[in-house]
């Protein structure tokens, strides 16, 4: 056949969701893979991982038939079997399991290693049909949703596309160079256009740090303090906007009193910028009310981070930025798109009695803690899909052991062999984006995706919807999505929606959900009851745990401080050519990131009489881990960071970052807090 290229979009948890031009060689082959030019979030450019996607997709590793495991758990032995010995060894396991210990002792778990409402979700509907035990997603945005909704009330923002009307740009929280790449291609626009000026909150220089005007390298864990400084300045020096909170907002008098002592004296004490650079940075954002932040997850991800986000997004609700051209701010677009995933999900069937267990603490529910276990049976069989829990999932020790436990029966539906899936006793192929149907909501833009497979499934894969009704066959689970397929399951949701079906939606290539203007930037109201922005938060409305929630915006001290035990904060940040553990299986991506590798101070550096490229341990009460070590003047003394999830094995010792992080669930409604740890540090004898 000849080549053609072929529309697609992205499927990896990136809030940039990318329109995809992707090229058809044949019925199994792809080619180049590009942006879709036409598209105006996209703009036809795309990061350098899905740009080289041919790679990931015809990689000799990629998992081609499913595996028995033979050997001892982790030991690699595994032998080739039938699907349908496969699927039903796992049908009896979970059988067994729910015979012996009841339907809740077994636990599908997943996330997002695909971002389509099909191929992601359709595992709830197994797990409400059978009865086995819920999961609270916490592990990436609970944090970030629930700061944002505590003022805000509403998951949208101002379009991303109105950077280009921005005369400043502040991008707090978030390295979009390596992470979403299509903010920058804004901003770019906007600097050009505009001449606007760029501002980087974040605790390292980044590639987008590199390229800001101004970069705050404020410490782990301080956001909320910063924000505070630059409020109590916002207010001193008249660029509050005191009609648009009169109208708008519920408090302000009681904000602007509490604010008094929130100084940027006080705020350079906890945040380690210096007191001048936090005075200069809030005139620059009162100075132009064409102001857009950026809200990004790096700043949630502490056991302060809801608090931290909803301080934030007091800055533009005091300037009234909300009301202006290119002004406002954005976390995601997610509340846009209204889609009704009762058939997908099984909401239809939920049983509220049913237990909801953390995904973030499988490392606790794995090893038979009683708390993790909400009280209920041990976990005896899982389902893994769209997850790699033993490289990503924090106190990774103990979830290392829990996956290990021979008493405990998991299959894992993957594309690679995986260190989850090394653990498994039975490995099952995946498809990949281009091989299966489904439908993408954006999270930076709003555009909804729905596509058709590029190719056929590679080998003998199966998509997770195939794989989800064959076993729901074999263990009498009773629902009408499994009988559908997801083509179907796409048009019936779509459809229950109010949106264009599956078919109009596909020829349209992206359905455009945003609203009027006015109501992208709530001038009409804000998404509380009474329309107003608050910052006075009802935390008790987002979580259980809220009582330790400050009242106002401010700086909450629930952090992992630094000690004289554990003097450094560690920060495990993105790396670029990584996607959480996705692209670690592509040679591209190794070679580019090198290997685990500490950035620390020069000055820290001396102290402990470190040069680049010796080994450092870096522990805790949790584990200790060896890299090697960087000079970086890019952060503040105290500071580490090291970028990417590795695979375990990556590390010199083959034990990986996670196990240093902590899986204590922050207020008010949980979350994982990666970048908020505290360690020492130690020169390694080689």
């Amino acid at each position: 056949m000849t080549s053609e290229f072929v529309s697609s979009a992205c499927p990896h948890d990136c809030p940039s969701t990318c329109a995809l031009e992707v090229e058809r060689l044949d019925d199994h082959t792809i080619g180049r893979v590009r942006g879709a030019a036409d598209n105006d979030y996209t703009l036809g450019v795309i990061c350098d991982k899905v740009a080289r996607y041919r790679e990931r997709f015809h990689h000799p590793e990629r998992l081609s038939h499913p595996l028995k495991r033979v050997g001892p758990k982790g030991s690699g032995r595994f032998e080739p079997v039938s699907w349908d010995q496969a699927l039903s060894e796992v049908a009896e396991a979970f059988k067994a399991a729910a015979e012996e210990f009841g339907p809740q002792a077994v636990w599908p778990y997943h996330y997002a290693g695909t971002m389509g409402l099909v191929q992601r979700d359709g595992i709830h509907r197994l797990r409400h049909a059978m009865g086995y035990s819920g999961l609270d997603e916490t592990i990436c945005v609970t944090l970030a949703r629930m700061g944002w909704n505590a003022g805000v009330g509403a998951l949208w923002g101002t379009d991303a596309k109105d950077m280009a009307q921005s005369d400043l740009i502040v991008i707090w929280g978030t390295n979009p160079v390596s992470t979403q790449v299509n903010v920058m291609t804004h901003v770019t626009k906007a600097r050009k256009e505009r001449g606007a000026k760029v501002v980087c909150v974040d605790p390292y220089r980044t590639g987008t740090a590199k390229s800001a005007d101004i970069h705050l390298a404020v410490r782990p864990g301080t956001d909320g303090a910063l924000a505070c400084g630059v409020l109590h300045v916002l207010f001193a020096e008249g660029f509050a906007d005191r009609d648009y909170m009169a109208r708008l907002t519920d408090c302000p008098d009681r904000l602007e009193d509490h604010l008094k002592t929130r100084t940027p004296a006080w705020a350079a004490e906890i945040t380690g910028v210096p007191e001048a650079d936090i005075v200069a940075f809030a005139r620059l954002y009162g100075q132009h009310k064409r102001s857009f932040i950026r809200v990004g997850y790096g700043f949630s991800r502490s056991r302060n981070g809801a608090a931290n986000v909803h301080a934030v997004t007091c800055l533009p609700a005091v300037t009234g930025a909300w009301q202006h051209p290119g002004g406002g701010a954005l976390y995601v677009q997610a509340d846009l798109f209204g889609i009704d995933q009762t058939i997908i999900k099984g909401l239809d069937v939920v049983d509220a009695k049913i237990r909801r267990l953390d995904m973030s603490r499988i490392g606790a529910v794995l090893t038979g803690d009683n708390e993790a276990l909400k009280g209920g049976p041990p976990i005896k069989a899982m389902l893994i899909q769209n997850q790699n829990p033993a490289m990503v999932a924090p106190e990774s020790v103990k979830v290392l052991a829990g996956l290990k436990r021979e008493d405990l029966f998991v299959c894992v539906h993957e594309q690679f062999m995986t260190e989850t899936a090394e653990l498994a006793d039975i490995v099952l192929p995946a498809t990949m984006f281009l091989e299966h149907d489904d439908m993408y909501k954006g999270g930076g833009h709003p555009y909804l995706q729905v596509t058709r497979k590029v190719i056929e499934p590679f080998a003998d894969c199966r998509s997770n919807h195939d794989v989800l009704c064959a076993l729901a066959e074999r263990l009498g689970a009773k629902h009408p999505g499994f009988s559908m397929t997801a083509w179907e399951l796409m048009d019936q949701s779509l459809t229950a929606s109010g949106l264009p079906g599956a078919e109009e939606a596909h020829r349209m290539r992206w359905v455009d959900c945003s609203k009027a203007d006015d109501e992208m930037n709530f001038l009409n109201g804000f998404g509380h009851a009474d329309g107003r922005f608050h910052f006075a938060p009802d935390w008790a409305a987002l979580g259980p745990n809220f009582e330790a929630m400050p009242a106002l915006p401010d700086h909450m001290n629930n952090i992992e401080s630094a000690s004289p035990e554990h003097p450094f904060r560690l920060v495990t940040a993105p790396a670029r050519r990584f996607l959480n553990s996705t692209f670690t299986e592509t040679q591209t991506s190794r070679t580019k990131e090198g290997r685990p590798t500490a950035f620390i101070h020069p000055a820290d550096c001396l102290d402990l009489g470190l040069s680049d490229g010796d080994r450092v341990r870096i522990g805790n009460r949790r584990a200790d881990v060896v890299v090697h070590a960087k000079a970086f003047d890019g952060l503040q003394v105290g500071v580490v960071v090291i970028e990417g999830i590795w695979p375990n094995k990556a590390f010199v010792e083959g034990l990986g970052i996670n196990a240093l992080t902590g899986a204590d669930p922050a207020p008010p409604g949980g979350g994982a807090a990666f970048h908020d740890t505290a360690v020492w540090l130690r020169a390694e004898a080689t």
